[in-house]
């Protein structure tokens, strides 16, 4: 599966214990958000090819990533920061239309 294509919402990893310094609720609210902006199965066809939509659940999982698996303290690059990172740069894409939509998942291409 594409890291960077999302058709389920983005489940937060576990964090080291101790590194969490986010407010408490700021997790919880991304994945909410998240859930709200990705793009299902069931809208898939009618959504895919809107790029703002796209770029924004993209974002959106790059919030949930840099809330639950990134150290705000730490000076070097972590896991969630890289991750999103990526994400970022995906969603860039889509605003740019660099890239498009992959193809149906349930058509093989």
């Amino acid at each position: 599966m594409d890291p960077l294509r999302s058709d389920r919402p983005v489940e937060a990893p576990a964090a080291p214990a101790g590194t969490r310094t986010w407010p408490a609720e700021a997790l919880p609210l991304a994945e909410r958000l998240h859930r709200q902006l990705s793009i299902g199965d069931r809208d898939w066809h009618a959504l895919k090819r809107q790029r703002p939509r796209r770029a924004a659940e993209q974002l959106a999982a790059a919030l949930v990533q840099l809330l639950a698996a990134d150290d705000p303290g730490a000076t070097a690059a972590t896991d969630g920061r890289l991750r999103a990172i990526a994400l970022l740069e995906n969603a860039q894409a889509w605003l740019r239309a660099e890239i498009s939509d992959p193809g149906c998942p349930a058509h093989g291409r």
